[in-house]
């Protein structure tokens, strides 16, 4: 794998793994960026910045929630270790 990944390998990617984990489950980023870049700390560690900031999009998009100690955080406004997980369905 590369170092780099583009967005649409991003995207994919972790929405992949969010839905694998499914509801009421968390997954770590860096889950995210070892998919893309292996399990070396040189091949993921620098996808760690697009990750976070995919992460971001899809949360102002609706299709993943960005938590911090549990709760879902403000997407233009969070600090420290985050897990994503996905949104809660809509009730009808």
């Amino acid at each position: 794998m590369s170092k780099s990944a583009t967005p649409e390998e991003l995207e994919t990617t972790m929405l992949a793994l969010v839905a694998e984990r499914g509801a009421g489950k968390t997954l770590d980023p860096t889950e995210v960026a070892r998919a893309l870049g292996g399990d070396h700390p040189d091949g993921w560690g620098p996808l760690m910045q697009p990750v976070r900031q995919m992460a971001v999009r899809l949360m102002k998009e609706g299709r993943v929630l960005i938590l911090r100690k549990g709760r879902p955080v403000d997407p233009d406004d969070f600090k420290g270790i985050y897990r994503l997980t996905l949104p809660p369905k809509p009730e009808n």
